[in-house]
């Protein structure tokens, strides 16, 4: 069994990524040591600040993610600050915001970028984003972080409503996540077993 370790605190993250990568030769390993989030304009640069951090700390190869809610009506807020907003203020603070923001005014996008750090020693980044809209209330018991005030696109529940299968179909986290999956098995890096 191949490994690759994932350096994250975040359990459902993890969840995440195992899931994907359940029908392959792949394990994916917590690693939680952490790493230091910068001030950045973008999810880009904090992941790639993190990935090039970790590098003499790891033996053998890591990913980490980096995934951010960007919310047109509060100018793209919380953001590259996603993480530092929802352990301060959550998603009642976020409510709390837009309060008075009605209708189409409640778009959003969800971010996630996965960074790969190979054997090789390359960087390799792997974008996807989920369009959609933030509910009027928290709903649903899955998930985690904002899943329970975003709506996606075409749905008419949470992504805490959703099970994790059917939100890595068409959530942020898993568009990248499946980028990385991809190119993994282009390159024959790993061993895939055969269907």
């Amino acid at each position: 069994m191949n490994i690759i370790y994932f350096v994250t605190s975040n359990n459902g993250k993890l969840i995440e990524a195992k899931e994907k990568f359940s029908e392959v030769d792949i394990d994916i390993v917590q690693h939680n040591i952490g790493y230091p989030e910068i001030q950045a304009n973008n999810l880009e640069d904090v992941a790639r600040y993190g990935l090039e951090y970790l590098k003499y700390k790891i033996d053998g190869p890591y990913i980490i993610e980096d995934a951010g809610l960007f919310i047109d009506s509060l100018d793209g807020f919380p953001g590259v600050y996603s993480s530092y907003v929802y352990h301060t203020i959550g998603c009642k603070g976020i409510l709390k915001l837009m309060e008075k923001t009605k209708g189409n005014n409640r778009r959003a996008i969800f971010k996630s970028v996965f960074a790969y750090m190979g054997n090789d020693g390359k960087s390799r980044y792997f974008v996807g984003e989920c369009i959609g809209k933030i509910s009027d209330k928290e709903i649903g018991e899955n998930g985690f972080g904002y899943d329970p005030i975003f709506i996606p696109e075409g749905e008419k529940r949470t992504f805490a409503e959703i099970d994790i299968n059917k939100k890595n179909n068409f959530s942020h986290r898993g568009k990248s996540l499946e980028k990385l999956f991809d190119f993994l098995k282009k390159q024959q890096i790993y061993k895939f077993k055969s269907k």
